[in-house]
């Protein structure tokens, strides 16, 4: 039997294109607070191009809060009138959507419409199964609106869910250091957590050439006034974003600014040249060379050997290559740079077959399966391997080339 209480009119909320990965390992609730980014012009980003930043009204958002509170309360309603006690199991979710065909029946809605009242569904029972602990504001730069208004969408998150112990979002460096530290302090005091930010490089020629939109200078004020915010600061390093030409320089500045702001947290984000980014074409035409695999794992550890801080160093992304390259600083730093040089000690034979390994691993967890073409230039990759022949270097790379631009 159909239950009323859904609103009549949507019984779905508006999601954005991505979160950070560490909010996904959390199953956050993803409120969509922003459409797009306000910058959108980093050279190695092609997540929003080609489309329009706008804000959504705090009234819309605040609707979209309601419709993920009716669902979470119908969903754990049919749990306990199944008996489970409010455990989220598949039978509740079938339960859940038989008695509402209006909205996700492909007989009486167009696929696309279906499609986002699954996602919207599927982040409410993913939360939910969590134990609804977290939300993350989407999307590029959720900070940039108004303070009051996003001091009343963090109260009324917390009003509409009493369970809620982190509310996260993406932030612009250059937001934040123009952000009165007053303003940053009531967004902490309304329920703002922690701040993403991608620093990207602490390097101003780098910063510079990537259209990156800010200095090293802007990025040490946003982190510490978010810091004596008392925000937590989660800073994104590229590694290889320099590409050979300042490669020493971007590990090298990028540790001294984030010495300068000791975030809680930094996150290694290896760079992978995505199709049709302008960084892309300008590596086509030559006019960026972009370091190997073993290059970037040297790079790595030129920065954090640099590094002299209390941050926690987090390899959870699967553009690196190295994912056990993680800790708490100072003191697991040895361990850390131990992994990396045990790496690079290996015979070549080895650490590609690491390359390889490592990155159809990643791959395979994206697509599901090699196609044909790809499939065979993998096995001619394992093959010049296990002969340990001179062409083994460049087929390994054919293939790397081919499957490292679909990393999410």
């Amino acid at each position: 039997m159909q239950n009323e209480s859904l609103p009549a009119g949507k019984g779905w909320h508006e999601l954005g294109p991505i979160r950070p990965p560490s909010e996904g390992r959390d199953r956050s609730l993803l409120i969509r607070v922003t459409r797009n980014c306000p910058w959108n012009r980093c050279q190695f980003c092609r997540t929003y191009k080609n489309k329009t930043y706008s804000t959504r009204s705090v009234d819309e958002i605040k609707r979209d809060i309601d419709t993920v509170k009716t669902l979470a309360e119908e969903i754990k309603a049919v749990s306990r009138r199944m008996g489970l006690k409010s455990l989220i199991r598949r039978e509740v979710i079938a339960t859940f959507m038989d008695s509402h065909p209006e909205l996700y029946s492909t007989a009486r809605n167009d696929p696309d419409s279906v499609q986002r009242r699954y996602e919207s569904l599927a982040n409410v029972v993913h939360w939910l199964s969590s134990g609804a602990r977290t939300v993350f504001l989407q999307d590029a730069n959720a900070v940039q609106i108004r303070t009051a208004d996003l001091m009343e969408i963090l109260r009324y998150l917390k009003e509409s869910f009493p369970t809620l112990e982190r509310i996260t979002s993406y932030a612009r460096s250059k937001t934040l250091a123009r952000k009165p530290l007053q303003d940053l302090q009531r967004l902490h005091e309304a329920g703002l957590s922690r701040v993403h930010i991608g620093l990207e490089s602490g390097c101003d020629e780098v910063l510079a050439v990537m259209e990156k939109g800010t200095t090293a200078a802007e990025q040490i004020t946003a982190g510490q006034k978010a810091r004596e915010a008392g925000i937590s600061v989660s800073e994104y390093y590229i590694p290889g974003l320099g590409g050979r030409k300042w490669s020493e320089k971007h590990a090298l500045e990028s540790a001294r600014v984030l010495n300068e702001i000791n975030p809680d947290f930094i996150r290694l984000r290896t760079l992978v040249p995505r199709r049709g980014t302008p960084l892309a074409a300008r590596i086509q035409a030559g006019e960026f060379e972009p370091l190997t695999e073993d290059e970037t794992v040297a790079e790595i550890a030129l920065f954090v050997e640099h590094l002299d801080c209390t941050s926690h160093l987090v390899s959870d992304q699967m553009c690196n290559l190295l994912w056990e390259v993680e800790g708490r600083l100072p003191e697991d730093k040895p361990l850390i740079l131990k992994t990396i040089k045990d790496y690079l000690a290996k015979p070549l034979s080895e650490r590609l077959k690491i390359q390889l390994e490592r990155r159809l691993s990643s791959y395979l967890h994206i697509a599901g399966h090699l196609d044909g073409e790809l499939a065979r230039d993998v096995d001619a990759a394992l093959e010049a391997l296990e002969r340990d022949s001179a062409d083994a270097p460049a087929r390994v790379q054919k293939v790397l080339d081919t499957i490292k631009p679909a990393f999410i």
